[in-house]
């Protein structure tokens, strides 16, 4: 068996960083102990019909995660697609219509699968609970958060000084991406540098 040290050094090897690495061990430990593997996540938006050079880099780190015992839990944002990462524009990303978020998903499950292992992967669509979100529901997720914080985000923050526009929808997207994180549960969270707003938003 590979102990803690070695899978925290396969990790860390060629990742820009481990935002808590003591974290990350007494995971590594306590699913040691009692034998239930890590769940991992990643999260695609279907804003293309093909993955990129990007994303291969983040799914091989996870091949080593189930190489090493664990799961990993793909999530297509379907949903979130629909609203465009705003992550590192300087303007408004053009919104797509259900249809052509659809139309690009179909190929992502085929493409992902030629680097993960397909029996250690679960692939969920986020509008299965994001589309279910009520008012209410909504309204009681952004308390959760303040304007402050989101205009921390090196990229609103530019914009907002450059009086660019920013839509309100754009400021949902760190929440719903927080809120997939949530539902499924996930011990562990990967993205590429640009995600780490995101991701630290629902941990």
């Amino acid at each position: 068996m590979m102990s803690i040290e070695e899978q925290i050094e396969i990790i860390g090897k060629g990742a820009d960083g481990i935002i808590n690495v003591d974290d990350l061990k007494k995971k590594l430990e306590r699913s040691q102990k009692i034998g239930i593997p890590l769940l991992i996540k990643l999260g695609l938006d279907p804003t293309a019909p093909d993955i990129h050079l990007g994303h291969t880099v983040v799914l091989r780190k996870i091949r080593q995660f189930q190489n090493m015992g664990h799961r990993a839990i793909i999530i297509i944002g379907d949903f979130t697609g629909m609203i465009g990462d705003p992550t590192g524009r300087s303007k408004t990303r053009k919104q797509l219509s259900r249809e052509e978020v659809i139309k690009n998903a179909k190929t992502y499950e085929d493409q992902i699968f030629k680097v993960l292992d397909k029996e250690k992967t679960e692939v969920r669509f986020n509008s299965q609970w994001l589309s279910k979100l009520n008012l209410e529901d909504i309204i009681r997720l952004t308390s959760k958060c303040t304007v402050a914080r989101i205009l921390e985000r090196d990229d609103f923050h530019k914009r907002f000084n450059n009086h660019e526009s920013i839509g309100i929808h754009e400021l949902f997207y760190p929440l719903m991406q927080a809120y997939d994180s949530i539902v499924v549960k996930a011990d562990i969270e990967l993205g590429g540098t640009d995600q780490r707003f995101n991701i630290l938003m629902g941990r």
